[in-house]
């Protein structure tokens, strides 16, 4: 399925009032959101981390193995934050996705 026949197929749903996402279980939607989160997550954490690849480390209180486990997770947390409050838009999309393909992949 095209991505233009998948949305003129939603818009023909939603013309007719019916939400195309009405049959899709509460539970399932919280699993679609969570895991569209945790990709996001991911994702900032990588951009995060590739960002702070260049910083110098100080040369008095910085360096040594400490300091690049510290920075990985430290990205990560960062990763975890951005996504958790709002974002940079990639979770809605990919929420939408999951719930679209759970809706037609029902009777």
């Amino acid at each position: 399925m095209t991505p233009d026949s998948s949305l003129s197929s939603v818009t023909t749903t939603l013309q007719q009032g019916v939400n195309p996402l009405a049959r899709i279980n509460p539970a399932a939607a919280a699993d679609a959101q969570q895991t569209a989160q945790d990709f996001e997550a991911f994702f900032l954490t990588q951009m995060v981390n590739y960002m702070m690849a260049d910083v110098q480390t100080d040369p008095v209180f910085g360096g040594g193995p400490g300091e690049t486990l510290f920075r990985s997770m430290l990205g990560q947390e960062y990763g975890k934050a951005l996504a958790q409050n709002g974002g940079i838009g990639i979770a809605d999309s990919v929420v939408r996705e999951i719930l679209q393909l759970q809706e037609q992949a029902q009777p």
